[in-house]
């Protein structure tokens, strides 16, 4: 049987795969000011740990009953690793790696956004329109054409999603190359972003914006001979990122922990992505 804190398949323990790529980005451990201190937790438990957190999306303290470590070693190495930028550099990486296998669609991207919820408010957090006015953030997010996430921005729920498209084409987490004539990038866009300040924003970034509406692409796919769908290379990344329930719905009251976590999140889909991870 497997333990309480185990599904069948063990995703909720970080993948072999994931560890050994992320443990040469932790930082070196501080000693202890008074030079004695308890044991420190092992590097590979604590992760444990904080991907159990991600994806059950549980809070810290339902930690203390799985066996994997205490809450706070766990919540305080999580807080080391996002002040490090240990994640995003592990997605920064994936990219890379992904980029050497397979190589990234640049030919056509695709952007979108999804409201969340933020029951305990915070930084980035704001009332979301379309809920209510509950306290909401709206995470924004760049993917080549195969939906790999190539960049990201959160703000909050009432946020334009206009607003934020500067913030999340600036949010590049890899090299990219330029755009030409004879290679051009397409930048797949919604409704919602129909607008001159979007367009001339679009177009200084040296992309080419292609606004359509879900009904319209699918009626063009049903009519157009050889048209193909677009948008889903932005929303199968977002139905993934909600299936890690921390990022699901923020319990952070810190933007910087919140975006810890997302990036975590898409260090962990470049990875699968590329076929690295089982």
């Amino acid at each position: 049987m497997p333990a309480p804190h185990e599904n069948a398949h063990g995703d909720w323990r970080i993948p072999a795969a994931l560890w050994e790529r992320l443990e040469p980005l932790l930082p070196p451990r501080q000693p202890h000011p008074l030079g004695c201190h308890r044991p420190r937790v092992d590097d590979r438990k604590a992760l444990d740990a904080i991907f159990f957190v991600l994806r059950t999306g549980r809070q810290w303290g339902a930690l203390d009953a799985t066996g994997l470590c205490s809450h706070s070693a766990a919540h305080r190495r999580f807080q080391e690793g996002t002040d490090a930028d240990v994640f995003v550099a592990l997605w920064e990486q994936g990219l890379v790696d992904y980029d050497a296998l397979r190589g990234l669609a640049w030919e056509w991207l695709a952007m979108d956004g999804a409201m969340t919820q933020a029951p305990l408010g915070g930084k980035k957090v704001g009332k979301n329109p379309t809920d209510r006015g509950k306290t909401g953030t709206k995470r924004s997010v760049l993917t080549d054409g195969q939906g790999v996430p190539l960049g990201r921005a959160v703000d909050g729920a009432h946020r334009n999603a206009c607003k934020m498209t500067r913030a999340t084409l600036e949010s590049l987490a890899v090299e990219r190359p330029d755009a030409t004539p004879e290679a051009p990038q397409g930048l797949g866009l919604d409704t919602g972003d129909d607008d001159d300040e979007v367009r001339a924003l679009v177009d200084e970034f040296g992309f080419t914006a292609h606004i359509r509406a879900r009904g319209e692409e699918a009626k063009a796919l049903k009519e157009e001979a050889g048209c193909k769908a677009r948008r889903w290379g932005v929303e199968r990344p977002q139905s993934w990122m909600n299936r890690f329930r921390r990022v699901l719905i923020r319990w952070d009251k810190k933007a910087r922990n919140d975006l810890g976590f997302l990036h975590l999140v898409c260090a962990y889909i470049t990875y699968k992505q590329a076929g690295l991870l089982g």
